[in-house]
């Protein structure tokens, strides 16, 4: 098991930004992940995908509600994703997650606690 620990949310007006972090620590899994992703949910709504980004080659995919504000990028010598979220809105507001997925399974098997990021219009 991977373990996940999420930083850098907080309180920041519309229009700024901030930068998560996500610390992965455990077993050794350099040869074995596949992809890390960034969800978030809001209150009383469904949790949400937000972008991801390949442990491999870096490729990155992001929703549409995020594009051209938001970007993912790691760091694989410390093991840790980033999420850079710039031009924030009201609407970003939410708890924020990383999750880990392994090479050769089809689900996110490891998540993080989720860190809080509330944008205040």
């Amino acid at each position: 098991q991977v373990q996940l620990a999420e930083s850098g949310g907080g309180l920041v007006q519309a229009g700024g930004s901030l930068r998560l972090s996500c610390a992965a620590s455990g077993r050794p899994f350099t040869d074995t992940m596949y992809r890390m992703s960034w969800f978030r949910q809001a209150p009383g709504k469904a949790r949400e995908f937000v972008a991801r980004i390949s442990w491999s080659d870096g490729s990155t995919y992001y929703a549409d509600s995020v594009k051209g504000r938001f970007s993912v990028l790691k760091d694989n010598a410390k093991n840790t994703v980033y999420l850079q979220m710039n031009s924030l809105k009201s609407e970003d507001t939410a708890v924020y997650y990383c999750a880990a997925r392994m090479a050769g399974t089809s689900e996110y098997s490891d998540w993080g606690q989720g860190t809080q990021v509330t944008v205040s219009s």
